[in-house]
């Protein structure tokens, strides 16, 4: 199928990227997973994950419900490793979703800072014109967040809040990380069932 490059990094929502992989992997794609030192600490905070156990919990969740063996793979690379393939722009990674995307991480993108594997991977997404959707969960916003997304969005960048909505009437906390998860995989043109689309 494709290859996604997933990063999870320190503002609430670790469940959205969490979700978002499983769906990736039971589609039979891989993904490469990046994780913040905060994403760690939400992960674990959030969802229970322990850090040395990030790839076992997160296939395992993916699994469960599958039904089926997962024929995508996950592979975990070092947020600080500046010499991955993910860090270059001869690299054949063109899509990359940051979710749940902390504003820390937003602003340097949007300044073209690359300090660690996830900025540098969204910096070089963005000048090979691939696409890069981020997923901010932060409120209120300042006017700095805000001319940051504008920035980021002119830049070709995709910016998709993490803001369910409640016209489907969601009965479990799985049924509006679904939503979102289900609007990530829109802009991704991949064709899912996850949230109930709206009719009159």
């Amino acid at each position: 199928m494709s290859a996604y490059l997933v990063a999870i990094t320190g503002a609430s929502g670790a469940l959205y990227g969490v979700r978002l992989i499983s769906e990736l992997l039971k589609r039979g794609d891989d993904c490469e997973l990046i994780v913040s030192p905060s994403g760690f600490l939400l992960l674990k905070e959030e969802l229970g994950i322990e850090p040395d156990k990030v790839l076992q919990s997160i296939t395992a969740f993916a699994q469960k419900g599958a039904g089926k063996k997962l024929k995508g793979s996950l592979t975990l690379l070092p947020h600080d490793d500046l010499a991955a393939s993910a860090a270059s722009g001869s690299a054949l990674r063109k899509t990359m979703i940051i979710c749940p995307c902390s504003m820390g991480t937003l602003a340097r993108i949007a300044a073209g800072i690359s300090g660690n594997l996830i900025e540098r991977a969204a910096d070089c997404v963005l000048k090979e014109r691939g696409t890069l959707v981020l997923v901010p969960r932060e409120t209120p916003l300042s006017s700095i967040h805000l001319e940051n997304m504008l920035k980021l969005s002119r830049a070709g960048a995709v910016i998709l809040p993490a803001m369910p909505a409640f016209y489907q009437k969601p009965a479990t906390i799985d049924d509006m990380a679904d939503f979102i998860v289900g609007k990530i995989l829109d802009v991704l043109g991949i064709e899912n069932s996850l949230y109930k689309r709206w009719k009159k």
